[in-house]
């Protein structure tokens, strides 16, 4: 005989450890152990150490187990975010704030279409770029700084 524990939370902020987010009322009476009904997740694109293809992976085969991107949209979001290293730092913004963008979501029902993030220098803000929802990506809008985030929107690539 099996004994399985299902836990809920009603909000999940992680940036490396991955869990499945909310799955089919079919689904969530079998093994699994954690349901999540808002997933916020996000990589660091420009991580030597870890690579950022899996958490693309781990989305897709969840969007595939769920029925689609439509699905999970709702529910689970992953950011990638360009020339940051592990953890921090590299080349891109990296400095984000992620609890507030999920606090929106689980409150309010405001799901993040996309997340400001600043790069900073000296002690001082020299880009800012918007983190976008995958598979979407930060696309130059052809006119402004290439350093501020109003110059870019968020698009499917």
């Amino acid at each position: 005989m099996r004994h399985v524990s299902h836990f809920t939370v009603s909000a999940l902020l992680l940036g490396w450890v991955l869990l499945p987010p909310r799955v089919p009322a079919q689904e969530t009476a079998s093994d699994s152990l954690l349901t999540v009904d808002h997933y916020l997740d996000w990589e660091q694109a420009g991580d030597p150490q870890i690579s950022p293809g899996n958490s693309v992976q781990y989305y897709k085969r969840v969007s595939e187990r769920i029925g689609g991107p439509d699905k999970i949209h709702g529910s689970y979001r992953l950011f990638m975010v360009p020339g940051m290293g592990h953890c921090g730092g590299g080349d891109g913004p990296s400095s984000f704030d992620m609890v507030s963008a999920l606090e929106q979501w689980v409150e309010n029902g405001r799901a993040p279409d996309q997340i400001v993030a600043s790069r900073v220098r000296d002690a001082k803000v020299d880009r800012t770029r918007p983190l976008c929802p995958y598979p979407q990506v930060a696309t130059y809008k052809g006119t402004g700084s290439t350093d501020d985030a109003a110059s870019f929107v968020c698009k499917q690539p």
